[in-house]
């Protein structure tokens, strides 16, 4: 099943700019490992996990 995908940034004035244009994409079965994040490590997730 194909998504669309659009690469942005937003600016700390809220201003938009496009990096790339919306686009159709297929994605993985499964993401490899080397594309998972990081498990966070705030200190509210931090107090959760114990």
């Amino acid at each position: 099943m194909p998504m669309t995908l659009k690469v942005y940034e937003v600016n700390r004035t809220g201003t938009v700019r496009v990096l790339r244009e919306e686009t159709e994409v297929i994605p993985f079965e499964r993401p490899e490992t080397s594309h998972d994040f990081p498990a966070c490590e705030c200190p509210i997730c931090a107090e959760v996990a114990s």
